[in-house]
């Protein structure tokens, strides 16, 4: 059982090594997560199979959004002070359509989610997200060198 958690690990950082390929920052952040989360919710086999799939592609959905959002801002940023009134009308409103398409495969997600997992792994789950960006960004401002201001 051991080897079929081992060999679905390998293959999860695998996927998304081959996803992130153009950035190895990326590749060691993706590979940190899905240890953080392995050691955090103690898979067994069947979960991590089916888990890992579900949660990359809800990972990539909820990224595409993230982008889109991003590009959105950057757009207002460079030109909202001459935006028209219905530019930006239409701005806001895509923002926010953003966001609820964002809650809605969040939703999706979960419910999804609550087919592989235990209650109490899925809770947990939402709690390793919380605690990978926590420490994620703990880490950051760390490694980041102090500036004089």
């Amino acid at each position: 059982m051991k080897r079929r958690v081992v060999l679905l690990f390998i293959l999860a950082i695998y996927g998304f090594l081959h996803l992130s390929a153009q950035n190895p920052n990326l590749e060691k952040l993706n590979a940190y997560k899905i240890a953080f989360f392995t050691r955090r919710l103690n898979f067994t086999s069947q979960e991590a199979e089916k888990f890992w799939p579900v949660y990359n592609e809800y990972q990539a959905e909820k990224n595409k959004l993230q982008r889109e959002r991003q590009e959105l801002n950057r757009l207002f940023s460079q030109k909202g002070p001459t935006m028209s009134d219905r530019e930006l009308i239409e701005t806001g409103d895509r923002l926010i359509g953003l966001e609820v398409k964002e809650a809605e495969l969040a939703m999706e997600f979960h419910n999804n989610i609550k087919g592989i997992l235990p209650p109490l792994k899925v809770l947990r789950l939402y709690q390793a997200e919380n605690l990978y960006r926590v420490q994620l960004l703990n880490e950051l401002q760390e490694r980041r060198p102090l500036r004089n201001y």
